[in-house]
């Protein structure tokens, strides 16, 4: 029996004591269920809003903003290009300006479609040149002496033929016999269609 109060026994008989109390201790903190107590979290007061008043005399100082330097704006927006062949060929045409250095000027004109009647009338600077054309397939016109600046030769349709409307190519020649100038008119009768040669 000595042996069991020895301090070896002793020592031995503390050391399974304090096992046994820790691992009873530990059963209980880690039990079958972990639990955590959660922290509410606070929220922070926010303060209140208050209504701000402004003093209108206050924007009347204030002056808008104005771009200074430019120029007005003039754009047109385009409209919407004419299909109608009927209402096109009821309105003058104008087919521009050509200069030239020559001293005369050859013009020439046909029927390029259909050979239906059409008839013209050929101006020179507002002077009647040519009184009344028949127009066919073969090329015939007249030569001009050219002036100093502008020469305007008017062509105007005395009738439209069986189809309408008056139709006819023209070619305009330098006395090189270069093509300076070529189109076609479509004009109902009574309208012109006018080119500017231009003496340099």
């Amino acid at each position: 029996m000595k042996q069991y109060f020895s301090f070896k026994g002793q020592f031995f008989v503390l050391a399974f004591v304090f096992g046994m109390f820790t691992t009873a201790f530990s059963q209980e903190e880690f039990g079958s269920e972990f639990k955590v107590k959660a922290t509410p979290v606070k929220k922070k007061k926010e303060a209140p809003i208050k209504d701000v008043k402004f003093n209108t005399k206050d924007f009347e100082k204030i002056k808008a903003y104005e771009i200074t330097g430019l120029e007005k704006n003039t754009f047109v927006v385009p409209q919407k290009e004419e299909k109608d062949a009927e209402k096109l060929a009821k309105r003058d045409q104008d087919f521009g300006v050509v200069k030239t250095a020559s001293g005369t000027a050859k013009v020439r004109y046909r029927d390029a479609a259909y050979v239906d009647g059409d008839k013209v009338r050929v101006f020179l600077n507002y002077v009647i040149v040519q009184p009344e054309v028949l127009l066919d397939g073969e090329v015939q016109g007249f030569d001009v002496e050219l002036v100093k600046g502008v020469n305007r030769i008017d062509i105007e349709a005395l009738n439209e033929g069986y189809a309408a409307p008056n139709t006819a190519e023209f070619k305009i020649y330098n006395d090189k016999g270069e093509v300076i100038s070529s189109n076609q008119w479509n004009i109902a009768q009574g309208y012109k269609a006018t080119i500017i040669v231009e003496k340099e």
